[in-house]
């Protein structure tokens, strides 16, 4: 039976999200590496396109500007001596 976490409690929320991150990541592996398209933002209705990365189980991982959905968002890279930006394009770019 799944546990059952009281989503207005903070630490059970990120207990929560933790978990169901995790579910869909762990143990997959990138396979390919692009920017959407400018068809696929166009279709979302978004001006900003971000990396994608293709997972082995055929799923595509890539933000988003917020929870909504509202536009591409820009990843953060963080490594002890290489930290940089993956920033997003314009459709303009494309």
């Amino acid at each position: 039976m799944a546990k059952k976490y009281n989503l207005l409690n903070p630490e059970e929320r990120t207990a929560y999200w933790t978990e169901f991150v995790k579910k869909r990541l762990i143990g997959k592996t990138i396979v390919d590496v692009e920017y959407l398209t400018n068809s696929e933002c166009k279709d979302l209705d978004w001006y900003c396109r971000p990396v994608a990365f293709k997972l082995n189980d055929g799923s595509w991982v890539y933000s988003q500007k917020d929870d909504e959905g509202n536009d591409g968002g820009a990843l953060y890279y963080h490594q002890e001596d290489d930290c940089t930006v993956f920033p997003v394009l314009g459709r303009e770019d494309g």
